[in-house]
């Protein structure tokens, strides 16, 4: 603009010139600004979130189902809570993740998170409602700003589905029946081989102990183990002795323990051991552990039980039994490279809590067990989409249709009472639909069956029931209707 203007004044141009000249560069100036000013609007879900289709629904609603079947099986109620809670509910329950809740703005006098899990909120909930002996089920949503890896089922909002027993029992019977409804659930979604890892904090603790961690590293060196799962052993001791300052021989001892997974042969190996067998808490979460083994036994379920010393589970809550469920492998021809998801369920026993909310310190003895819905669900669905199985997204029975024209009235009439004795049933929104662009419909969507009014059907008192697989046509009084379309759906 100001060589312009200098060229302008060497011209010895009209002044009106020169005025209109600037007047016209500062206009597309200002028109430049405001474009730098309106930034590109870009549709996107935020990250670590994404959005669920009819399909994607369809199979989640299939695992739920399955999920929620279970836990009303072993006789749970269900509860729900806010997604959000007083910030200091949840602080310094989880340890060095406390870093990943997500803290929300003060909007009204109050500091408040979003919650982490679904385990401190029933802890939250027991102790304010002075609740001591409770079974229950959540499934709901929960928010961590962590950093996500979509492609495994790793997001910053999740659903988690928990079921928690609380109160004061004998020892191990709730903690195995725990177990065995994650045997079940993972059974029955056919997800693949898996293994259950089994430990307890007490002999973790123990462990430290008599290999001479200091007490005040105890949970720091906990977390460095618990990485145990993800990368090997060299690394996990160089970080415990470069990074948390913990000596070589101390480091080398929890070695020669954190390898080791078993069942009931290692229980009573380690019983025997000198060193942990002088150790209290150690001896306590050993005798423990037979039981439990002992239990599953019972429940037939240790084939996929193992014993496994470098679980930890990061959270500071766990006060016994800890687990943690992991797939193994893929077995899907379809698929080159094996899903790895790692583990899809996690839990243990958390006694202390509750008495954190207490006023008065009274305990809730507690155990549950919390399932990785989103990673079981990733692999579903790439399962499904391999199989290339067609998915169907409504449950709709029956499609209303019509053969000829001017029969709109009698299409609502019929659907209506369908509605009313509760049938899922659809009809197209158009007043005279080609009986073919209909019988496609119910082909594209998978509609099972289709009940066709006519003019003989009206005289006749009738309704033609075709069925869309095997293009088979019934003619069916209309009172009887309702009862056949109910028999013809349950074959389905």
């Amino acid at each position: 603009p100001a060589d312009t203007v200098r060229r302008l004044k060497q011209d010895k141009a009209d002044p009106d010139e020169i005025a209109k000249e600037v007047a016209k560069l500062l206009d597309m100036k200002a028109q430049l600004g405001a474009d730098e000013g309106k930034q590109k609007f870009v549709l996107k879900t935020p990250k670590g979130t994404r959005d669920f289709g009819p399909k994607e629904m369809a199979i989640r609603e299939r695992a739920f189902k399955a999920i929620i079947s279970c836990f009303k099986r072993h006789g749970a109620e269900v509860i729900d809570t806010p997604v959000f809670e007083l910030k200091e509910t949840l602080t310094g329950k989880y340890g060095e993740d406390s870093k990943l809740i997500y803290d929300l703005k003060d909007q009204g006098g109050e500091l408040l998170s979003l919650r982490y899990d679904l385990t401190v909120p029933f802890a939250r909930y027991l102790a304010m409602n002075k609740i001591t002996n409770m079974k229950r089920y959540h499934v709901a949503k929960v928010y961590r700003r962590d950093n996500p890896a979509t492609t495994r089922g790793r997001y910053r909002e999740f659903y988690q589905c928990d079921f928690d027993i609380a109160g004061q029992f004998d020892p191990m019977i709730p903690d195995a029946e725990c177990l065995k409804i994650v045997h079940e659930i993972l059974s029955d979604l056919q997800l693949g081989d898996f293994v259950i890892k089994v430990n307890d904090r007490r002999i973790l603790d123990g462990m430290f102990a008599v290999c001479g961690v200091p007490d005040s590293k105890f949970r720091t060196i906990c977390s460095s183990v618990d990485k145990l799962d993800k990368v090997p052993w060299e690394e996990v001791r160089s970080e415990m002795v470069g990074e948390k300052g913990l000596s070589p021989e101390a480091a080398d001892r929890i070695g020669d323990y954190v390898q080791l997974h078993g069942g009931l042969d290692l229980i009573e190996r380690l019983l025997q051991d000198p060193k942990l067998s002088q150790n209290k808490l150690a001896k306590e979460g050993l005798g423990d552990m037979k039981l439990l083994f002992e239990y599953l036994t019972l429940f037939g379920i240790t084939g996929k039980i193992s014993f496994d010393l470098s679980l930890a589970r990061g959270l500071d809550y766990y006060t016994g039994v800890i687990f943690e469920a992991v797939l193994l492998q893929q077995e899907n021809e379809h698929v080159e490279e094996p899903v790895s998801v790692g583990s899809v369920a996690g839990g243990g026993r958390y006694d202390g809590l509750v008495g954190m909310f207490d006023p008065k310190g009274r305990k809730v003895p507690c155990v549950g067990v919390s399932i990785g819905i989103e990673r079981i669900f990733s692999i579903l669905e790439q399962r499904l989409e391999a199989s290339e199985e067609k998915i169907r997204t409504t449950e709709t029975q029956v499609l209303v249709a019509s053969a000829q024209k001017k029969l709109l009235e009698e299409r609502l009439k019929l659907i209506s009472q369908l509605w009313d004795a509760g049938i899922k049933a659809e009809m197209l929104y158009k007043k005279n639909p080609k009986l073919l662009n209909q019988l496609q419909y119910c082909e594209d969507t998978g509609i099972p069956l289709v009940a066709i009014v006519g003019e003989q059907e009206l005289k006749d008192g009738v309704v033609k029931l075709r069925i869309v697989a095997t293009r088979e046509e019934v003619n069916v009084p209309r009172e009887s209707l309702v009862e056949e379309i109910r028999i013809r759906t349950s074959q389905c």
